[in-house]
Parts: structure tokens; sequence; C-alpha cells
């Protein structure tokens, strides 16, 4: 089960309302020799370095780079699972571990589908900061499950098994989880790889549908295209950010050219072609 959600732990803490919703001040993160998921404020090898920006409330962030680049590590600082070797990470002027407000999706391959539970039974995992984790859910809880499933069109789903699921099935229900788990800052860790447009579709529809709450999402994804056509701004990234604009200001060659370095090539046509040769990624985009 731990490969299905984060550890679960009753958490509070009151923001501050002039504060950013998201914060990170000059981090870095060096894992330890032989240690997985440990940080070491020792080691020369970063997985990101010099890592300072902010994102304002209701803002919908793509970070894009290439494989290794770090995406999924910032997302683990964000959440609270990794702690930075240096510098510091605040969602609204406190410290990640102190938030019932972030919700984490994780990359499906590290999901352990195979678990016996059912889609109500995870989207209510949402409710246990709220609730307690030795406390039964009351029924405002399964009233919130059920409002969750049904803005995701996921209803008819509650009672069939997670690993029963399509791949976009499964995404809109972590969808719902962070819904009823009332988080205000979504972070997706690919959350459309190997989904097709109509359930890429079905995803934004979702996320288009939080802005009026004021929901803040980041979403790692390797489409640029995707990423300049549906998010605010973008995030380029290489263990350190390259460039955070607007797509127009970001998705610049000479940026592309630093982030991917060999993986970008440009074509006779001067079309830029980035290849990712560790997920046999590739994309084509006009100079």
């Amino acid at each position: 089960m731990s490969n299905l959600v984060a550890k679960i732990i009753p958490r509070h803490v009151t923001h501050q309302p002039a504060s950013p919703t998201l914060q990170l001040d000059d981090v870095f993160v060096a894992y330890a020799e032989g240690a997985q998921g440990v940080t070491s404020a020792r080691s020369a090898q970063f997985a990101l370095e010099a890592v300072s920006f902010q994102v304002k409330a209701g803002e919908r962030i793509a970070v894009v780079g290439p494989n290794g680049a770090g995406k999924s590590t910032l997302f683990k600082l964000i959440v609270g699972a990794l702690k930075p070797s240096r510098g510091s990470v605040n969602v609204y002027g406190h410290g990640p571990s102190g938030h019932i407000c972030i919700a984490y999706v994780p990359q499906r391959s590290q999901i352990d589908w195979s678990f016996p539970v059912t889609v109500e039974d995870v989207v209510m995992m949402g409710r246990v900061g709220q609730i307690g984790l030795f406390h039964w859910p009351r029924r405002r809880d399964w009233e919130l499950v059920r409002n969750s499933l049904a803005r995701v069109n996921a209803a008819r789903l509650a009672k069939k098994q997670i690993g029963e699921l399509s791949g976009g099935q499964q995404q809109r229900v972590f969808i719902a989880r962070a819904l009823a788990q009332e988080a205000e800052l979504l972070l997706m860790d690919e959350p459309l790889a190997g989904l097709d447009v109509p359930n890429q579709e079905k995803i934004f529809e979702i996320l288009d549908a939080l802005r009026p709450d004021g929901v803040t999402v980041l979403v790692a994804t390797h489409d640029l295209d995707l990423a300049a056509a549906r998010f605010d701004r973008i995030m380029l990234l290489n263990k350190k950010i390259v460039a955070f604009d607007v797509a127009t200001a970001v998705l610049e060659p000479r940026n592309l050219l630093q982030a991917y370095g060999g993986h970008m090539h440009v074509l006779g046509n001067s079309d830029i072609l980035l290849t990712d040769e560790c997920c046999d990624h590739y994309e084509e985009r006009q100079g």
C-alpha cells in the first residue's frame, strides 16, 4: 500500500495569507551515496542546484526538461517526502511537512495497481489528513468522496478495484482524491504519459474546472507543445532552472539547447528535433 499513496499523517498548519503559494529559495539536492531517497549536505553530485522560484495561487505550471532533469525530485521536495540538502521550500510561508493542502499524483509506474482497494477507498484516503488517521469517516466525508468522483465523471467507478481501470480513469480517480482532500496545491508527475488525446482532454477539462477554486497545479511533462498550449507558465529544468516564464519566452532555441544539449538537433528546415533516449520520446517544434 505504501506504493499507492504517500505516508498519510494528520497535519495542520495555518497559511500566511501574504505568502506565495509556493516558494523555493536557493535549493540544492544531493543524494547520499548508496542511500535511496536520502539527501546529503556533503555530496557534490547534485540532482537539483540553486533552484529558486515563486508560484502564485491558481497558476498552472508545466515543468519540462530531459529525463533525469530533477522533475520528480522537485515534486518530492514540495510534497515534503524529501528534504533539501541546502536552501528552503515553503508552502504558504511554512515548510511542506506542516500542510494537508498538498496533493501529489505520482507516476503511474510507481503505484502498485494490484493492491485490493476500491476507487472510493482511494478517494477517501484524501480525507485522512482532515479526519485523522484513527477516526471513522463521517457523512460529510462520504459526501465529499461522492461529489469528487462526480466532478471527474467517475461516480460509476466507485465500487471497482483501482487496478481494473484504464490509465485515464486511474488519473481521474487520483484527481478526485485531491478534490476530496480539499487540496490547494496539486502536483502531477507525468499524468498524461500513455494516454490518448481524448483522455488527455478529459484531464484538462477537470483541471480547467479547478481554476475557479484557485487550485495551483504543477504538472511534469515531456510534451512541449502541450505545455505551451495549456499552461500559464513553463519551467524548463535541467538540475538548474534554465528558464521560467510564458511559453514564448521559455521555448527559445538557446534555452532548449542549454536544457537538452545533445538531444537537440536543428533540422534543415529550421525545425527543432528533441529526442530523449531514456524514454524513447521525440518531439518536433518549429524554429
